[in-house]
């Protein structure tokens, strides 16, 4: 590995680790650079998953005041969300190339959700409670969204937020913060997986892990002061851009 690539690598985990935090998507960073340095797609898939799991817990702890309260609510839909990663990490050992029609599709729904978000919301106010978080509904789609995520993750949290300001009456700041500890979890499960048995590159792993370090305290700082409507815009203008880029390969 050249410096330059070392560099660029660096750089690409500190763009991922701040766009995880704020919004997701950050593999569209970090997948695609290690693609362009000539690293094979299982290789830089599993290696840029372990990389990002230290981002991920960057961005969680810097959300950690919006956190207070909802711990019963982690662990709910934590348990969904471990099993949904684990079984993702499976399939992309077993089935590498699976999901690839279906990641701009998913990601598509996902910023219809999150622009309908409010409306949807009120719509559904009379039909939910207090702890609407219990829902089975929400389990469900959590473990399958958990599954994608530990298969490729890109978009993802923008699918979980999706979901959480839908089914979860509270403010958005509180579920970005939520979802950057399920994403961590998602991320860890499978990251723990291929540890054990997959070809991770520690260099480049290494690196991405440093850069979205820093990046998670960069965006959970940005992110944080962002007004509800400002993050929301934020989250479906990434997507925007995730999806293009995605249907222009």
């Amino acid at each position: 590995m050249t410096p330059f690539e070392a560099a660029t690598i660096f750089a690409a985990g500190l763009a991922a680790g701040t766009i995880n935090t704020i919004v997701g998507s950050g593999s569209l960073i970090t997948f695609p650079t290690l693609l362009a340095f000539g690293y094979a797609p299982l290789d830089a898939n599993v290696s840029n998953t372990v990389g990002l799991v230290p981002g991920s817990l960057s961005g969680a702890f810097g959300y950690r005041q919006e956190l207070v309260g909802q711990r019963p609510r982690a662990i709910r839909l934590g348990m969904a969300s471990g099993a949904g990663g684990l079984t993702g990490a499976v399939l992309l050992l077993a089935f590498p190339g699976a999901f690839a029609a279906i990641v701009p599709v998913l990601i598509a729904v996902a910023l219809v959700l999150v622009a309908a978000g409010p409306r949807l919301s009120d719509a559904l106010a009379a039909h939910r409670h207090a702890e609407s978080d219990r829902s089975w509904l929400l389990a469900l789609l959590f473990f399958g969204t958990a599954i994608y995520g530990g298969y490729f993750g890109a978009g993802m949290g923008i699918i979980m937020i999706a979901l959480l300001t839908i089914f979860v009456p509270d403010d958005i700041q509180r579920l970005n913060g939520l979802k950057n500890v399920l994403a961590a979890l998602i991320n860890g499960v499978a990251g723990i997986l291929f540890i054990l048995v997959a070809p991770v590159h520690w260099a480049v792993a290494v690196l991405i892990a440093a850069g979205s370090i820093v990046g998670g305290q960069v965006g959970a700082r940005v992110g944080r002061r962002l007004p509800a409507p400002a993050l929301r815009l934020a989250i479906i203008g990434v997507g925007v851009v995730a999806e293009a880029r995605l249907l222009l390969g």
